[in-house]
């Protein structure tokens, strides 16, 4: 409650005047009788030059500051006056007054009686006041301030005159960090002095800081649940908590949505009576005995079964006892449409990418147009690499399912053991490493939109059957499972293969073929587009340019028409392949012959033309003279190196040379490797 000289007996009034007396009048005296508390704080005032005579204090803030230094102090002044108000209470009519000032010593409030209030203002001390050592001498706001500990000063134990018939009982109030923050005071009448007075302020000033800090806590809790609660809202999922009783003690709207309910409808009741399930286990699992994680759950609603993933987890105490259950709930068609964005069933691939000036080309793209705007299945007829999956891609995307996922799977790259599990997916423990909680199909990730089975043709018999179940019946059930599970999907299907001889031969059920070519389309070799080839060369240039950064300005003549007479097996796979490649192996902005795939360059051979491959005719004679001076000028002269760039021998550049009366020009020809 304070240092060690606060607990001396306070001297007689006389014996106090005659040391003050004395202090002031700078005579000899030992000041044995007056507190070292009180005598250091004189020797500050003395220092200070503060007028021990002053009637009152000078220092007085107007109201505009006054309400300032309130405003600013005002989260422990909300506090504290309940507790002045307590005080006061304790003291009403004894002449005692209770005040509260800030760290400056300003009086911000007093309270008491109202004749006792006005007749200690005459020495100023008023709300505005200054009270510290510098303005008012030793006083208990001052000095408690100086000393930072809790004091009662006497009579002529205050420095200045205008203090002198006052006792004063005040101690510093602490903010919840240990700084001082203000001083609660009492002040009567000198008579009137009692040690308890002090304590009273002690406690006072100590239930101040207790519940500024339990106002802190209560302020950091709200905002821990304000934090709490946007961080459950802000989550997709629905999350639901229970405590050890399994009664549900907190729940999102995501959750709440799910179950067809309302959070406020639900808390306080037993999770049971809410998640009503059927399944293996249930009971077990939503009361904390077992915990589970992505278990498919069919929960009963008001307004028929929510197909749910459901994830559950613990809440321990320290003693590591189960205090509770956290549910993690999610719609299983958010489950599907997440798994489809993570495997990449998305159609990115749309009629506007498809390339073809060729009439049949035209007439295969009209087709597929026509099946888009209908929901029958298709089936793509072509060669390996000729743009089934584009065209497939393409019609889901004019389709009416374009919004839904679109999922493709290779029949002919599934190892036949795995396909039906691929297709239809499984159960946990249908088969030896099935994945805990099993696994949907790709029919089910589908749903709602289409699934691309390319080289259907390639698909197992025993799979053939179950897929045409699926066909009829609308529905699937996963391997090792009995839910029937009810699917809206499109199917287009594709193949390289002659079905109709597949048939014939037994390779493919019959029946399933007439359930898929529902509406086939063929899809054109690249050798019967030959008038393609050239646009889809440059397509792919470009795109492979501007993805490289590699610039192409010259195309060597010769080029065209190797890429044409090359009849393209891998159609337009191949083509793609082959561009990639020339521009791999470029070196400059130039493309040549030689950049070619070798199989393409051998093409040069056959051709029935009167010169060969290196010497292979431009179209426009001004634009052949243009482009050997270009090249010219670019390779310094060199006949070789300019020959090879035009896809030309060195003696056809000569007789061009002539031809074009450019052998005379000696700006270009010093460096010919003559």
């Amino acid at each position: 409650m304070g240092r060690e000289d606060e607990h001396i007996v306070v001297p007689d009034q006389e014996t106090l005047r005659a040391a003050w007396k004395a202090f002031v009048d700078d005579q000899e005296d030992n000041y044995r009788h007056v507190r070292p508390t009180i005598l250091e704080s004189w020797k500050r005032c003395r220092q200070a030059k503060v007028n021990p005579f002053q009637k009152y204090v000078y220092k007085t803030q107007n109201q505009e500051l006054l309400e300032e230094k309130k405003r600013k102090n005002c989260d422990w002044l909300e506090i504290a006056r309940p507790v002045m108000t307590t005080l006061y209470r304790l003291v009403a009519g004894s002449g005692f007054i209770v005040t509260v000032s800030d760290t400056e010593g300003i009086l911000l409030e007093i309270l008491g009686d109202q004749e006792v209030i006005d007749d200690i203002a005459r020495g100023n001390f008023v709300p505005g006041a200054s009270w510290s050592e510098e303005n008012a001498g030793t006083n208990g706001v001052g000095t408690a301030l100086v000393v930072g500990q809790p004091l009662q000063i006497f009579s002529y134990e205050h420095y200045c005159v205008c203090s002198h018939r006052s006792t004063c009982s005040a101690a510093p109030i602490h903010g919840i960090d240990g700084t001082i923050v203000g001083v609660l005071n009492m002040t009567g009448s000198y008579e009137k002095v009692h040690p308890h007075t002090l304590g009273m302020v002690v406690a006072g000033a100590d239930a101040i800081t207790r519940q500024m800090a339990s106002e802190k806590a209560w302020l950091e809790r709200n905002v821990a649940n304000r934090f709490r609660d946007a961080v459950m809202e802000s989550i997709s999922e629905g999350i639901l908590a229970t405590d050890r009783s399994h009664t549900i003690i907190q729940m999102n709207h995501a959750a709440a949505d799910l179950l067809f309910t309302k959070p406020e409808l639900t808390i306080g009741k037993d999770v049971r009576e809410v998640l009503q399930g059927g399944g293996e286990d249930w009971e077990s699992i939503v009361t904390g005995e077992k915990f589970i994680t992505d278990l498919e759950q069919d929960i009963v609603t008001p307004f028929g079964i929510a197909k749910i993933s459901v994830t559950s987890r613990p809440v321990r105490a320290q003693d590591g006892q189960n205090e509770g259950t956290v549910l993690l709930l999610t719609a299983m068609n958010r489950v599907r449409k997440l798994a489809q964005r993570m495997s990449g069933a998305v159609a990115r691939f749309s009629f506007e990418n498809m390339i073809g000036e060729d009439p049949g080309f035209k007439d295969c793209l009209i087709q597929a147009k026509s099946a888009a705007r209908s929901d029958a299945t298709v089936l793509l007829l072509g060669e390996s690499g000729t743009g089934k999956d584009i065209l497939a891609q393409a019609i889901h995307n004019e389709s009416l399912r374009s919004s839904g996922p679109f999922v493709a799977i290779n029949c002919g790259a599934i190892p036949r053991d795995l396909i039906g599990s691929e297709l239809f997916g499984y159960t946990e423990g249908a088969f030896t490493g099935a994945k805990k909680g099993g696994s949907p199909g790709k029919f089910e990730l589908a749903d709602g939109g289409t699934i691309f089975l390319d080289e259907i043709g390639d698909m197992p018999p025993e799979q053939q059957a179950t897929l045409l179940r699926v066909l009829e019946h609308k529905s699937i059930t996963r391997i090792g499972g009995y839910k029937v599970l009810p699917i809206n999907v499109r199917i287009i299907a594709a193949t390289n293969r002659d079905l109709g001889l597949e048939v014939k031969r037994g390779n493919f059920r019959q029946d399933l073929y007439y359930r898929l070519n529902v509406f086939s389309i063929r899809l054109m070799p690249l050798r019967e587009r030959k008038e393609d080839i050239e646009l889809l060369f440059k397509h792919f240039l470009e795109r492979f340019c501007a993805q490289t950064g590699k610039p192409v300005t010259y195309i060597a003549p010769g080029l065209w028409p190797l890429i044409k007479a090359y009849d393209w097996p891998g159609n337009i796979r191949e083509l793609q392949n082959a561009v990639e490649r020339a521009l791999h192996y470029l070196i400059d902005s130039s493309l040549g012959t030689e950049h070619l795939p070798e199989e393409v360059q051998k093409v040069g051979s056959i051709l029935k033309c009167n010169v060969n491959s290196n010497k292979a005719e431009l179209v426009n004679v001004e634009n052949e003279k243009v482009t050997i001076i270009k090249l010219l000028h670019e390779n310094g002269g060199n006949i070789s190196y300019t020959a090879k760039k035009l896809g030309i021998a060195r003696t056809t550049l000569y007789r061009r040379l002539v031809k074009y009366g450019l052998h005379r020009n000696k700006s270009f020809m010093t460096d010919y490797d003559t």
